[in-house]
């Protein structure tokens, strides 16, 4: 097997955990309120980072104070407010509505960039955009129709509120002076969302609540598998191949998500579901060959 096809194998498999986090975001719901889960996931993510930051000697680069506070914000929107706001969502919407949502990722950064910092869209992006928004109205319309619709659409609004938050972690990345290297991001990124959380989490009282077993078992593998070891895969994919063919790979987070809520979790698809998903993976496809075509 050649360096690139190993890069493929990688991201896919980066991806598909991406993806597995919805479902165990969903069982984490039934048991967990939202920031005592997310302080419990970056618990035990943390020391795994830390080992790793020095198996291979990685070091924090020299920061100002400005970075220091990007990164904060980082933490607060993507780790804390991202975890938080999904697990909420998903106690109120189904895995599957979620994995569609978590599609539109590569498109809401997009729009953030084009609102926040001005960025002029190209035709190919608008479209991209139209599509995967009317992609979430096909699915959030079969959502009210059905009996639970108003908590459905509540669950949606959060999950995409999680959506932005993590559209956010990416354009503030972008306004670091200084680069952070992958590792390093992740591992501050833990600490400060465990800090982050576990301040938040008081308001919920954790030493008051059962610790059911199964959303437990959820978190830990949330924290190991699809953080800790999602990330390892994707930077070793990610060493090996294009920028351009890495992204097209995210592609595969949403339907790895609608595909395990389908067969672990047993929801069914609604055909406004599936238009629905349809949509949102061609808003990335067209996205993604608007942005490989810019490249060349």
């Amino acid at each position: 097997m050649n360096s690139r096809i190993q890069g493929y194998c990688c991201l896919a498999a980066a991806m598909v955990l991406v993806g597995s986090t919805v479902v165990a975001s969903k069982i984490i719901g039934t048991g967990l309120p939202p920031f005592t889960a997310t302080a419990l996931r970056f618990a035990v993510a943390l020391p795994c980072f830390g080992a790793l930051m020095a198996l291979t000697g990685a070091r924090l680069p020299r920061l100002g104070r400005r970075d220091w506070l990007l990164l904060a914000a980082q933490a607060i929107a993507g780790s804390v407010g991202y975890t938080a706001l999904l697990i909420a969502g998903l106690q109120r919407a189904s895995a599957v509505d979620g994995g569609i949502i978590l599609g539109t990722l590569p498109l809401v950064a997009a729009a953030i960039a084009i609102a926040l910092l001005g960025e002029r869209p190209g035709k190919s992006t608008l479209a991209a955009i139209a599509a995967a928004g009317f992609g979430v109205w096909l699915m959030t319309r079969h959502s009210a129709a059905g009996a639970d619709g108003g908590s459905s659409l509540a669950g949606n609004a959060l999950i995409l509120g999680a959506v932005l938050c993590e559209g956010l972690f990416i354009l503030l990345n972008k306004r670091l002076r200084v680069p952070v290297a992958p590792l390093a991001l992740s591992t501050v990124m833990a600490a400060f969302g465990l800090a982050f959380s576990a301040l938040a989490c008081l308001a919920e009282a954790p030493w008051t609540l059962p610790l059911p077993a199964a959303a437990l078992a959820a978190v830990g593998y949330y924290a190991l598998v699809p953080t800790v070891g999602g990330f390892l895969l994707w930077y070793a994919g990610a060493a090996r191949v294009k920028g351009a063919e890495a992204a097209l790979f995210t592609a595969l987070a949403p339907v790895s998500a609608v595909a395990l809520a389908a067969g672990l979790l047993g929801e069914p698809l609604a055909g406004g579901q599936l238009a629905g998903m349809a949509c949102v993976l061609a808003g990335v496809a067209i996205l993604g060959m608007a942005r490989a075509g810019a490249g060349h």
